[in-house]
């Protein structure tokens, strides 16, 4: 297992590595003058020559290169080209939004997915399986942005049970923050729940047609504890996939969301950069999404192995 866990924070270094350069090159990808992208077509000389020195742009790419990575592992994610404020307090303001969404999304679409799943398999072919496969293609097929104004529509303007715009900090507020996270975490969950109770019912599906599950019911085992404590944590593996995936994703992901309701998270950030062309905005979130996507797989690789002592690298 040690041997294990060393290999795989070994094999994420060079994947950090490319992140890291290829979240640095976008400056240099973008076709054209990146200052001329920046300052519009009406820019002085002297305003592109002060915006390719504020970018680094007249040192080799190297030296950019050098630059910009020992700013990065010091904290130092740069400063954003047209409110001048640091893009790492412009991160820190907005993180808390799409943290608290995240998290809260994810719970309850694993609360809602994985109940179904394993239902929908114990009665597979059954009522019970045909209305959750019902649910699953609802959840697949019906866009966010129209569930979300459908909510805002009936529980917000309708029924005033919860706010439809804005976000109140759980600092402020536990109850606010609550009823204000409710509706679009719950937008969001709809189509993760979906994917989750898709993926655990064919697990689970695979496994109860096993011999040892059989076996299990022929010595007695009750029918709750068979399919939790064994059917369920063999097929978990796909499950922990899907889950470790939508971690990382709903960082970005949130993008609909926040902007249907007015969340003021890090979706709305990258909207306003990429409609601004704020590059240095881009390339600080970019590391960031890529930085956490490399260390969710490795958690989600070692817990393949504590749920599977037959995985190796």
């Amino acid at each position: 297992m040690q041997v294990y866990v060393v290999r795989r924070l070994l094999a994420s270094i060079p994947v950090l590595v490319f992140v890291a350069v290829a979240t640095f090159s976008i400056i240099h990808i973008v076709p054209g003058d990146a200052a001329h992208i920046i300052a519009g077509d009406d820019a002085t000389p002297q305003q592109l020559e002060e915006i390719r020195k504020a970018l680094g742009l007249d040192r080799p790419f190297l030296e950019q290169f050098g630059s910009w990575l020992g700013k990065v592992f010091r904290g130092d994610l740069g400063t954003s080209l047209f409110s001048g404020w640091s893009i790492g307090s412009l991160l820190l303001d907005r993180l808390e939004p799409t943290l608290s969404l995240a998290i809260s999304s994810l719970f309850m679409s694993a609360l809602i997915g994985i109940p179904l799943g394993v239902l929908a398999a114990w009665r597979a072919h059954k009522a019970i399986d045909r209305l959750v496969m019902v649910f699953v293609v609802l959840g697949f097929s019906i866009p966010g942005f129209w569930l979300g104004l459908m909510f805002i529509w009936a529980f917000g303007v309708n029924l005033h049970w919860f706010p439809v715009i804005g976000f109140t900090s759980i600092f402020d507020s536990f109850p606010g923050f609550l009823r204000g996270i409710f509706l679009p975490s719950f937008n969001i969950a709809i189509h993760a729940a979906a994917l989750i109770a898709r993926m655990t019912r064919s697990s689970m599906l695979e496994v109860l047609s096993e011999d040892y599950i059989r076996t299990a019911r022929a010595k007695g085992l009750e029918e709750r504890y068979v399919l939790v404590r064994h059917a369920l944590k063999a097929a978990s593996l796909p499950v922990v996939t899907i889950i470790g995936l939508m971690i990382a994703g709903l960082l970005t992901g949130v993008v609909v969301t926040e902007t249907v309701f007015t969340i003021p998270g890090v979706g709305r950030l990258i909207v306003e950069a990429v409609a601004r062309r704020d590059l240095p905005i881009i390339q600080a979130v970019m590391i960031l999404v890529g930085t956490v996507y490399v260390f969710v797989n490795l958690l989600t690789d070692l817990t393949y192995a504590y749920l599977d002592p037959r995985v190796r690298y």
